[in-house]
């Protein structure tokens, strides 16, 4: 569907008053994710804060709903989007795969992309049943374990985190549950042990298994995480706060990806360094607008997740604010 047949309701959910949603204005379009997913309204929360401030550069924010950060990153380098969200690690790889656009070419039109800033953690969520036996990661071996559908990106990260920890997928017994309702239900009745996925917190899933059987978060042990973040540096530590859900007062460490906000080169100076003073300005109405930004914080919005050059215009801005770059940035 294309944006600007977007219905005038969802428009001004958007921030946008009834007259400007025709007007003929400069419009930033953000490639998201799916409707029912959780870039799509981190996205439309994006807009939000974006488009209060229309009357200082008179341009107006849209968002598309998208399959996700591999075709986000082929339409920014084609052009039709000017922002994106993508997990850290389709970021991470973009400079190496541009010439292949199932892997989300990052220069399909000449396209460059650059880095503007991160934002909600997607942590490795290991939950497990009560009855499971389950107190760290060793204990996995063997056990019937719960992973994202086959062919998800969410279910490839999860992989390659196994990988970075010494683990092969023959190690645990995979089990074809679905990453939904089935896969609380099968491991309430001990079905399956543990589910093992990126996740965005607050979660329906994690609520929902911790109200229902007492299912367990279980933390990695901090040798672990270390041996990640060394590995893979799109990965970070990702606590999972505490008091989301019964039983766990406390934080839940562990390891996990985050999304990323990234820009095509090609958009102007100003105008990423408005948004990002907008964005960084206007942080507590901007952790308002949904649960997911709800724990954004200035210093890992700029040093998580972002491992590709940044924008010219965030640069200026993190300068400004000495807010200190990741290293591929400073040198």
């Amino acid at each position: 569907m294309s944006l600007f047949r977007l219905p005038l309701a969802f428009a001004l959910a958007l921030g946008l008053s009834a007259g400007s949603a025709v007007a003929q204005e400069r419009a930033l379009v953000i490639g998201t994710g799916p409707a029912a997913g959780n870039y799509f309204p981190v996205g439309g929360a994006l807009c939000r804060v974006l488009n209060q401030g229309r009357a200082d550069d008179g341009a107006r924010c849209l968002v598309e709903a998208t399959s996700g950060s591999a075709e986000n990153l082929r339409r920014l380098g084609q052009g039709d989007f000017d922002l994106a969200i993508v997990q850290s690690d389709w970021q991470f790889h973009a400079p190496s795969s541009l010439e292949t656009v199932e892997q989300g070419s990052a220069e399909a039109d000449g396209q460059a992309v650059r880095a503007v800033l991160s934002l909600q953690a997607q942590p490795l969520t290991l939950i497990a049943g009560p009855e499971s036996g389950i107190d760290g990661l060793a204990d996995l071996a063997g056990k019937r374990v719960s992973l994202a559908p086959e062919g998800s990106s969410l279910r490839a990260a999860t992989l390659s985190l196994l990988e970075a920890m010494g683990w092969q997928a023959s190690d645990l017994e995979i089990a074809a549950t679905p990453a939904g309702p089935e896969m609380i239900e099968a491991l309430c009745r001990g079905q399956i042990d543990a589910a093992l996925l990126p996740l965005s917190h607050p979660s329906g899933l994690v609520k929902a298994a911790a109200e229902r059987c007492n299912a367990r978060l279980i933390p990695l042990e901090p040798a672990v995480i270390e041996l990640v973040e060394r590995a893979w540096p799109f990965y970070g530590r990702a606590d999972i706060p505490g008091g989301l859900y019964a039983g766990h007062p406390e934080a839940t460490p562990t390891i996990g990806l985050r999304a990323t906000l990234v820009a095509s080169a090609a958009l102007s100076d100003d105008v990423v360094y408005r948004l990002v003073a907008r964005l960084f300005g206007q942080l507590e109405a901007l952790r308002a607008q949904h649960p997911l930004l709800a724990h954004l914080a200035p210093g890992e919005m700029v040093a998580k997740g972002n491992t590709i050059s940044f924008h010219d215009g965030a640069i200026r801005y993190y300068e400004e604010q000495d807010l200190p770059l990741p290293t591929q940035n400073s040198e």
